[in-house]
């Protein structure tokens, strides 16, 4: 059993940057993939990025390619997402999730464990 807990959202303008982070607690994870959700009011939970427990072959959405970077912290079984030149359109709730898995997926149903999530909001 995983237990996932995000951090570091908040409010700020077009343009700027936030890092989230996703405390992991359970078992070990070294057969786990990592990634990280959104979920806009009245729409449908979206992959926003993936990454191996091991730090390796990161995967993004088009839509975050070139500003969103996913990362881990084996030592401080911590996960991040660093996000820059946020847009409006980036407004949501984001979510931390993981799986026992080799390959990253984009779907929600492939991740069992999920955080309870963290409000951006990217607004003037």
């Amino acid at each position: 059993q995983v237990h996932l807990v995000e951090s570091g959202g908040g409010l700020v303008q077009p343009g700027d940057s936030l890092r989230l982070s996703c405390a992991a607690s359970g078992r070990t994870f070294s057969s786990y993939i990592m990634g990280w959700f959104r979920q806009a009011p009245g729409k449908e939970r979206e992959f926003v990025a993936g990454i191996r427990w091991s730090g390796d072959n990161a995967y993004y959405a088009n839509s975050v390619k070139g500003r969103f970077t996913i990362s881990s912290d084996n030592a401080e079984n911590t996960v991040y997402l660093q996000m820059n030149s946020l847009k409006p359109e980036d407004t949501a709730v984001y979510y931390c999730t993981a799986a026992r898995s080799r390959g990253i997926s984009e779907l929600v149903q492939s991740y069992p464990y999920w955080g309870q999530g963290t409000q951006v909001t990217v607004s003037s």
